[in-house]
């Protein structure tokens, strides 16, 4: 028994020595693997690099918050931020631009600030909470969308902690601000919101890989004069500078 199963074994090498001579497929398959693993990444090891050194070159590298003027925030909730602005200040009124009619609720009307951010609308309107997030639809997102719009929540002034900083801006950086946020707002009825608090608009740009939330809020405050990188894809980019 023992020497058929030796003839056995010698014929099952002799086979495998003449379909994959001295073993090289084997080996031969590895590398392709790993090969069409490192072709995959390298992408996105070239985004991390360029969002790692653009991020890091200042915008407005001289600019210091001012002592006195009005007072905004920058909110991170770890993956997207937004630009909170009080409704009038600096002769803005930013109230007659996001009118309380657009809202489910017109009692959150009475808050005096307004948290804007901007992104594509499948992913923004279609996942009120991270645990609706699809990876289709972020693919679809990251691949490119021009349906974006501008989200608008009615709160009151935030409390600033880790994840909310304030900026004091002076009053002509605070019009620059408000006028980029309006020039991103685009012709085109209100959509409601996730509660009775908030509303999305119709706005301008193109969503994509470059172009992404975090990048609007990072151009918005690099618009006002306030020093920011220059190129700020993710929330972390942005808050480093805060």
């Amino acid at each position: 028994m023992s020497c058929d199963f030796l003839g056995l074994r010698r014929a099952t090498n002799r086979g495998r020595a003449a379909r994959f001579p001295s073993g090289r497929l084997f080996a031969y398959v590895p590398r392709v693997k790993r090969l069409a693993i490192l072709l995959l990444m390298l992408p996105l090891f070239g985004y991390a690099a360029a969002a790692a050194v653009a991020s890091r070159m200042a915008a407005n590298p001289g600019w210091r918050a001012a002592e006195r003027g009005v007072t905004v925030f920058v909110e991170d909730n770890g993956i997207h931020t937004s630009i909170v602005l009080p409704k009038r200040a600096a002769g803005v009124n930013l109230a007659a631009a996001f009118p309380t009619d657009d809202i489910a609720d017109p009692r959150y009307g009475g808050w005096g600030h307004v948290a804007v951010s901007w992104g594509e609308r499948g992913f923004f309107v279609g996942t009120p909470t991270w645990w609706d997030v699809r990876p289709a639809t972020v693919l679809r997102a990251a691949a490119g969308s021009d349906a974006t719009v501008l989200h608008v929540e009615h709160v009151a002034p935030p409390v600033a902690d880790r994840g909310i900083r304030p900026l004091v801006l002076r009053p002509g950086e605070y019009r620059r601000l408000a006028a980029f946020v309006l020039a991103s707002r685009r012709n085109g009825a209100a959509v409601r919101g996730y509660g009775g608090y908030d509303a999305f608009y119709p706005a301008r740009g193109r969503y994509d890989a470059v172009h992404t939330c975090n990048d609007w809020t990072g151009r918005a405050l690099a618009f006002a004069g306030v020093r920011t990188g220059r190129w700020t894809p993710t929330s972390g980019a942005v808050m480093a500078w805060r």
